[in-house]
């Protein structure tokens, strides 16, 4: 059983961390009501459930280096946003999560319920993350591909997510993509995952 297997640990190599990096976003929100008013229902993606969690006291007592990595408060956001988009990871076909070192997306994988604690390995040995699996994980080649440009990190999954959901991303096209799924942590303080449907006609 893998949760009776020793523990290995190996160290980070310099391609498992994201660079940082410099660059600015910046997204367009409108109303429904504004969105049907000017002819954008179609082209507009619907932020479906939104949630944020920070830190508190577990985090720091409880001695879990997982934690300390931002796991539980990226569970507990994520449970908000589902409870009030009404989907939940099973609905969704793409994901962009903050993956600033390569633990850290195994991490999440668990804490966005994408399968139990302690079987993201499997999920991996099994392609369930990747195109032709049950999700696509970070399309855009995410965090350790493309650099983190820190305060523009988050926009840049959400262009990632948009251009999904409007069937405009090209070769990196997640067939069938009605749901998805956006992950941004900033450790040392807060988590925030927030749920996207498709545009659909007014």
């Amino acid at each position: 059983d893998i949760l009776d297997a020793p523990m290995v640990y190996e160290p980070l190599t310099k391609l498992q961390c994201c660079p940082t990096s410099d660059g600015a976003g910046a997204a367009v929100l409108v109303s429904e009501r504004y969105a049907n008013d000017h002819g954008m229902r179609d082209r507009a993606v619907e932020i479906a459930g939104q949630a944020m969690a920070t830190d508190n006291d577990k985090t720091f007592s409880d001695k879990s280096c997982i934690n300390l990595a931002g796991a539980d408060m990226s569970r507990r956001a994520a449970q908000k946003a589902y409870e009030e988009s009404g989907l939940g990871p099973e609905d969704a076909q793409v994901i962009e999560l903050h993956d600033c070192f390569s633990a850290n997306e195994m991490i999440t994988y668990e804490a966005l319920g994408l399968c139990p604690e302690g079987m993201a390995g499997k999920l991996v040995d099994e392609g369930a993350t990747t195109y032709g699996g049950q999700w696509v994980v970070n399309p855009s080649g995410g965090l350790i591909s493309k650099g983190h440009p820190l305060g523009a990190t988050g926009l840049a999954q959400c262009s990632e997510l948009t251009w999904q959901l409007r069937g405009e991303a090209d070769k990196r096209q997640v067939d069938g993509a009605k749901v998805a799924v956006q992950h941004n942590i900033g450790l040392g303080g807060a988590a925030v995952v927030t749920v996207y449907k498709a545009p659909s006609p007014a």
